[in-house]
């Protein structure tokens, strides 16, 4: 029976246990007890989260698990004990795969297990760990991102997307989308889908500009011209200009341009959809504009994404 081990510390954020219900219905799921999961801690006991649950922990020993989950905290506030390096160094060398939720690829760089290796955290905090661990290749714009046997996630929810990753990698993709349709998750986001959102960065502070963002993302094959856009608003064009501008800090062009740009890049990243098809559907032109949209501002093609999230996928 695989065990999943999450080592946590005072001051974890209590959101990364969320991905312990994963590995729980996946044994709901297989009608049987396949994952053991518990709780460690240095000394063992009640541990603190930083949100003030507390949680009951065994100690570290000499017990060896198949999958070692370290959890993150506020690197800056909440410093790994000495004795849960050692462990991240000793247990790194028996057990199957290591993995890290949030910043806890802080307490993975701290160990060493990072050096050389490619890794993501949230974030907020990737210019962080890039500056500490310059050993450490941080991409910030992933969801999660296995290295061999060392998996790191992003902030928060990620950890689910890990820990279906993981689920999968076990037991194939029909049992990790059957225990995300139990959770009531919509899918296991790929590895490499972005962890930023055009919609969420923009954030328009009144209803008009915001209804004309969520029609530009429904009408994404349209072409969206400003007058269109106004005409949702319920503004003249110039007003709706100036509007959007003082509230998103972009101009209208610029902000549909972002939105095409994402969801062609996840139609890439999880769909089966030709090139044209995505080009055409996200209110490119052509492949030829929607490429050089890419390369200008994620300095790679389209193709790029669609082999890598293949990748990512044949690696997990």
């Amino acid at each position: 029976m695989p065990t999943v081990a999450f080592v946590v510390f005072d001051g974890f954020y209590s959101m990364a246990l969320a991905a312990q219900s994963v590995f729980e219905f996946t044994n709901v799921e297989l009608a049987e007890p396949f994952y053991e999961m518990l709780n460690v801690s240095e000394g063992g006991g009640p541990v603190r989260a930083s949100s003030g649950l507390t949680v009951l922990t065994e100690a570290i020993d000499d017990r060896v698990f198949d999958t070692v989950i370290f959890p993150g905290s506020n690197p800056a506030a909440a410093e790994p004990p000495p004795g849960v390096l050692a462990y991240v160094r000793r247990s790194a060398g028996t057990a199957r795969r290591t993995a890290s939720i949030c910043t806890g690829a802080f307490v993975l760089a701290e160990a060493g297990l990072l050096d050389g290796r490619r890794a993501t955290t949230h974030w907020y905090y990737a210019h962080d760990l890039r500056t500490r661990f310059p050993s450490v290749t941080v991409d910030d714009d992933r969801i999660f991102i296995s290295d061999g046997p060392i998996w790191t996630s992003a902030g928060m929810t990620a950890g689910i997307d890990l820990a279906l990753a993981l689920v999968e990698n076990d037991l194939g993709a029909k049992v990790a989308r059957a225990v995300a349709r139990n959770l009531v998750v919509y899918h296991r986001r790929a590895g490499g889908q972005s962890q930023h959102s055009a919609l969420l960065e923009l954030e328009p502070k009144s209803d008009r500009i915001q209804s004309a963002l969520t029609y530009a993302k429904k009408n994404l094959s349209e072409p969206l011209s400003v007058e269109q856009l106004a005409e949702v608003a319920r503004l003249s064009p110039r007003q709706f200009s100036r509007a959007f501008r003082a509230e998103t800090g972009q101009t209208p062009a610029k902000a549909v341009e972002r939105l095409r740009l994402e969801t062609a890049r996840l139609m890439l990243e999880e769909s089966r959809h030709t090139i044209d098809r995505i080009a055409s559907d996200t209110g490119f032109s052509d492949t030829r504009r929607m490429r050089e949209a890419f390369l200008r501002v994620f300095g790679q093609p389209p193709q790029a994404f669609r082999r890598n999230a293949r990748v990512a996928i044949g690696s997990t």
